[in-house]
């Protein structure tokens, strides 16, 4: 979804600092960049070390003069574990990516932010930010502290140029198992032809968050499976955690 997100956004016209620690990724983005290579640069750094993200602000102002948007998309999820099995290794690293990577992300660049005319930060919560998963317990805690910091923030900035978006996709059609090392990944989203039945592409799902970054929406729910359960748990949440569980509880 990050590829997506860049290049959709250099075809509008923007200019972007791509960020990843996979470095042959990044490299296949400026491949597909084509003629809008000279709007994107690259950088490979581990966004769970905040000296190199606050290394990072001064970089990103010498390179295209200042910075408008923070859009943070980076993230993995737990094995398919009971919290009872999970290691405190692996709570922690799902922790540092999904929260304290969004977070250094955010303090590093708002200073700059809120010198500018008009800003914007995105952050990417998730269906189980706001929904208990069975074996995702983890997952779900970090994307739930990245949904209450966000809303948090755009409270604290609503008088400012800075508007904050907090987006919630459900299932979407990435390589997120295979880039979080889980056992069960099984086959790369990018060899498939379809996406499974119920899950979006993820054109689909960048087209949804630019457009609601575009009209300053506070929050943005993407794929049918989202806001089917954000309703189902507004008005009944026993009944949508019930439903959860039921979907997921062989996966455990």
């Amino acid at each position: 979804m990050g590829r997506e997100l860049v290049l959709n956004l250099l075809k509008r016209g923007n200019r972007i600092i791509a960020l990843d620690i996979n470095e042959s990724g990044l490299q296949e983005t400026v491949r597909l960049a084509e003629n809008r290579k000279e709007a994107l640069a690259t950088q490979v750094i581990d966004i769970t070390c905040k000296e190199s993200i606050d290394e990072l602000v001064d970089k990103a102002i010498a390179t295209f003069g200042y910075v408008d948007g923070i859009i943070n998309n980076a993230g993995i999820i737990q094995p398919f574990e009971k919290l009872n099995n999970m290691d405190f290794a692996t709570i922690r690293k799902v922790f540092d990516i999904n929260f304290f990577g969004t977070l250094y992300l955010i303090k590093a660049f708002l200073p700059h932010l809120l010198t500018r005319p008009e800003a914007h930060i995105v952050n990417i919560s998730s269906m189980g930010g706001f929904l208990p998963v069975p074996g995702q317990s983890i997952y779900g805690a970090s994307k739930a502290a990245v949904k209450i910091m966000s809303e948090s923030l755009a409270s604290e900035l609503a008088e400012t140029n800075v508007q904050v978006t907090t987006v919630f996709p459900g299932a979407i059609f990435t390589d997120i198992k295979i880039n979080s090392g889980l056992k069960e990944a099984g086959v790369s989203a990018s060899d498939c032809k379809t996406a499974p039945k119920g899950v979006t592409l993820p054109s689909i799902a960048v087209e949804t968050i630019l457009e609601g970054m575009e009209q300053n929406k506070s929050r943005v729910y993407i794929g049918k499976d989202c806001k089917t359960m954000n309703m189902f748990y507004r008005l009944n949440p026993a009944f949508a955690c019930k439903l959860i569980y039921n979907k997921m509880k062989d996966k455990i």
